[in-house]
C-alpha cells in the first residue's frame, strides 16, 4: 500500500475540520496514516484516494462511525480534574436544589463523556448528595464516537482504574464484572442516557425540552480552532438556563470567545 500523501492528508485534514471541528496540524500525520492503514488494508484499498473517495461517495454509516472511531482522540478516567467535581458538589447541587426544589429535576449534559468516567462520577455524587430527597438526576451524555459510547453504556472498567476511585463508591456504586474488570451498578447506569451527537450540529437537533443547568465539555474544544471554538461556546450559552454552569478542560480558556459566559475559576463559567 502507498504512503499517504501530502495532498491525501490535506484533504482527510478539511473533511475532519468541516465536519467535526477538529483542527490537526500536518504533525498528525503519521497519526492519521497509523490509524487508518488497517483500515485500508482490510478494505483491499489501493491508496487513501481509493478509501476515502469510497467513503464520501457510499455515504456508508457504518463506515463512518469507523472512520470518526478511528481519528478521534479519546482518554479519560474516573475524578479527572478533581477540583471540577468538589465544587459542583460543594456549589452547584446546591445551588440547583435551592434554585429547583419545586421542579425536583437536574438537566445536566456531559458534551463529550467519551467512555463514561465523567457522568458516572458526576452521577455518583448526586446520589450521594440527593438519596431520598426524590430528584431526577438523569444526565445526558454525548460524543462522537460509537466505540466509546458503547463501553461507557456498558459500565465495565478495569480494577485498576475504579481503585483510584473513594473506597465508599468502589462499594457502593461497583461490583465485580470478573477477574480484571468491575462493572457500575444497575442504579446508576440507568440514569444517564448515552446518545451519538456532533458539537458540529446545530443543537436544535438535540430537541432539549428544557435548558440545561450544568454542561460539562472539558478538554474537547483545545482541538478546535478560534471559530470552530467560539461558535461552539454560543450555541452552549444558548441552551443554558440563566445562572447555569459551563465546565470546560484546565487547559482550555474562553478568555478569547468573546463569550456572556462569567468566568467563576479556572476553567468554570456562569450564565448571568
Amino acid at each position: 500500500m502507498k504512503e499517504l500523501t501530502d495532498a491525501e492528508f490535506r484533504r482527510i485534514r478539511d473533511y475532519i475540520k468541516a465536519n467535526y471541528g477538529i483542527n490537526m496540524g500536518d504533525e498528525k500525520k503519521a497519526l492519521i496514516y497509523s490509524r487508518l492503514r488497517a483500515t485500508l488494508v482490510s478494505g483491499g484499498f489501493e491508496s487513501f484516494t481509493q478509501y476515502f473517495d469510497s467513503l464520501l461517495s457510499d455515504k456508508n454509516e457504518e463506515a463512518i462511525r469507523n472512520f470518526v472511531n478511528k481519528v478521534t482522540t479519546n482518554h479519560t478516567f474516573f475524578m479527572r480534574e478533581t477540583d471540577h467535581f468538589k465544587f459542583f458538589r460543594e456549589t452547584v447541587l446546591p445551588y440547583i436544589e435551592d434554585t429547583y426544589g419545586r421542579e425536583k429535576d437536574v438537566r445536566l449534559w456531559c458534551a463529550a463523556c467519551s467512555s463514561g468516567e465523567e457522568p458516572y462520577t458526576l452521577q455518583m455524587i448526586m446520589q450521594d448528595y440527593f438519596e431520598g430527597k426524590g430528584w431526577n438526576t438523569e444526565i445526558l451524555a454525548t460524543d462522537i464516537s460509537a466505540n466509546v459510547l458503547d463501553k461507557a453504556y456498558y459500565g465495565v472498567y478495569p480494577i485498576e482504574r475504579v481503585e483510584a476511585m473513594p473506597p465508599e463508591w468502589r462499594n457502593k456504586y461497583f461490583k465485580k464484572h470478573d477477574d480484571k474488570n468491575m462493572v457500575v451498578i444497575d442504579k446508576i447506569k440507568k440514569n444517564i442516557l448515552f446518545r451519538r451527537r456532533n458539537l458540529m450540529d446545530s443543537f436544535t437537533k438535540y430537541k432539549f425540552k428544557k435548558k440545561m443547568q450544568v454542561i460539562f465539555c472539558r478538554n474537547v474544544m483545545i482541538y478546535f480552532d478560534n471559530d470552530t471554538r467560539n461558535e461552539t461556546v454560543q450555541k452552549f450559552y444558548e441552551v443554558t438556563e440563566n445562572g447555569g454552569y459551563l465546565f470546560i478542560g484546565h487547559s482550555e480558556s474562553l478568555t478569547h470567545t468573546g463569550t456572556d459566559y462569567k468566568y467563576i475559576m479556572p476553567a468554570v463559567y456562569r450564565k448571568n
